[in-house]
């Protein structure tokens, strides 16, 4: 299977994805906190009322995360998850009669359990 191009796609795309979506997180996390060391002035700037720069870019971290999640699972869905059924479907058509190789070597069967995804 790790042959498959399918699935060498499939692999590649996500790390792809998964790097571009850590770099936005941990990079929008990684400015507010230099900001706030370098960077007092700019953050202490009121906006409205009592609320600061500083504590309005310190919120927005928590939408910075709720929205690379909920790409996140977007894109699982629509991008990953038909191709990834595809290839689960192509693994099970193949022929009774052939064996995985742990299954050849006489080990213990695997739980036939099915997982979900979210």
């Amino acid at each position: 299977m790790h042959s498959h191009p399918e699935f060498q796609s499939l692999r590649n795309g996500y790390r792809r994805f998964a790097a571009l979506s850590t770099a936005v997180a941990v990079g929008g996390f990684l400015l507010y906190v230099l900001l706030s060391s370098f960077a007092p002035g700019i953050m202490n700037q009121p906006l409205v009322g009592h609320l600061t720069l500083g504590l309005a870019l310190g919120l927005g971290q928590f939408a910075v995360m709720g929205v690379t999640a909920w790409r996140h699972v977007r894109r699982m869905r629509t991008h990953f998850d038909p191709v990834a059924e595809g290839l689960r479907a192509h693994l099970e058509q193949r022929r009774p009669g052939q064996h995985r190789p742990a299954e050849q070597a006489g080990a213990r069967p695997q739980n036939t359990r099915e997982y979900r995804t979210w």
